[in-house]
């Protein structure tokens, strides 16, 4: 088979750099370890079985979904154990049903009486079982039933009334991506620990078994310092890192295993500008950093052994065109890479980024291609 290189690539092109999400992978496990629970990772960033068999327990799983599509798509690699963590709306439970019925464990999740009521409802005109979780919200920052909520136990009363044993509780502390310290970000590990351990113990009280308390995100579950009470965790992005994570430190730039490959293919001197070929279609428009202390722009330009590059960014975007300039703004003495010349290109959220591609081009030493790994988007 002959060889592929970077500088053979058509660009944009997604690369996965295989030392680094290794790396990154064992970092997370020895987390785990550390802290006595099981592990269901999140897939929906990476969307592939060659990384999800990387970072999976088992070729079954456990795994954490956001889609049902990833769920199919899993199912079909011969995964059965699989989370789908977005609460259960009506006009998705045939589709839960044939995903039964192919032999997955589907763990569904709700945070409302009126889902509980229609999910009873299909249960008992279907004849069907259904896996529940409870979602709490230990943050303020999304979804969930506050954990000292009368709602928390009326749903769990109901849904074991109507023959569906609540498995659990599950929540995510989706705030710590707005955290500004280390510091913070321990604190709200063990907010979350504890918002999801008193709602157990609440429904435990109850007299509600409860045997899952499942926590998670990227950043708390890299810096929780302990997990008692908790039985799982879940995170995702931790396999490929981005320069949100960078920004509140929970990785450093040379971390991140995903980048876009991008060719200079003009340019504006009298401005200080280099036109790319990677605009926002291949860099997604997320502009997560701009609220932290070090705002990247649209990504962070590197040269192909992915070193960050004289201080430049992507300052703009356009469908297909990237903009790459100094961060300061500078013209006099702004770098002009030649037309055909290559960069790298860091992004600000690997999910979005990687949404835009249908495969990973993955390097391994030297510039080499080694594999291409397939994915997949949509719903």
């Amino acid at each position: 088979m002959t060889k592929q290189f970077l500088e053979q690539l058509e660009t944009p092109a997604l690369l996965l750099d295989e030392a680094r999400m290794d790396r990154n992978i064992e970092r997370m496990r020895r987390q785990a370890r550390r802290l006595g629970v099981s592990f269901r990772p999140h897939v929906k960033t990476n969307k592939s079985i060659e990384v999800t068999r990387r970072i999976m327990e088992s070729p079954q799983g456990p795994i954490t979904v956001s889609t049902l599509r990833e769920a199919d798509y899993f199912a079909a690699h011969g995964v059965t154990d699989i989370l789908y963590a977005v609460c259960i709306a009506p006009n998705k439970l045939d589709h839960v049903m044939r995903l039964q019925d192919q032999g997955v464990r589907l763990t569904l999740i709700l945070d409302s009486i009126e889902a509980a009521r229609m999910l009873a409802e299909r249960a008992k005109a279907d004849q069907r079982h259904f896996d529940v979780l409870i979602e709490i919200d230990s943050d303020g920052h999304r979804s969930g039933v506050n954990p000292d909520s009368g709602d928390l136990l009326e749903i769990a009363q109901f849904l074991e009334g109507a023959g569906i044993p609540v498995q659990g509780i599950l929540t995510h502390a989706g705030s710590s991506y707005d955290c500004t310290s280390t510091d913070a970000i321990c604190a709200m590990a063990e907010q979350e620990r504890a918002a999801a351990v008193h709602a157990a113990q609440r429904l435990r009280a109850a007299g509600i078994a409860c045997p899952v308390v499942s926590v998670g995100s990227t950043p708390t579950a890299l810096f929780a310092e302990q997990l008692e009470g908790v039985t799982e965790v879940r995170a995702g992005v931790f396999v490929f890192f981005d320069l949100v994570m960078a920004g509140l430190n929970v990785c450093r730039v040379d971390d991140i295993a995903l980048s876009v490959l991008a060719t200079v293919i003009g340019h504006q001197r009298e401005k200080g500008w280099t036109i790319l070929d990677a605009g926002w279609m291949a860099m997604s428009r997320d502009r997560g950093t701009a609220r932290q202390p070090v705002d990247q722009g649209y990504g962070l330009v590197c040269d192909l052994d992915g070193r960050p590059l004289d201080d430049l960014i992507l300052v703009g975007a356009n469908q297909e065109h990237g903009i790459m300039a100094h961060r300061s703004g500078k013209i006099e003495g702004a770098l002009h890479l030649p037309v055909g010349a290559q960069v790298r290109i860091v992004p600000n959220h690997a999910c979005p980024t990687a949404a835009q591609y249908e495969h990973y081009k993955v390097l391994g030493a030297g510039h080499e291609i080694t594999a291409t790994w397939q994915r997949f988007s949509g719903w």
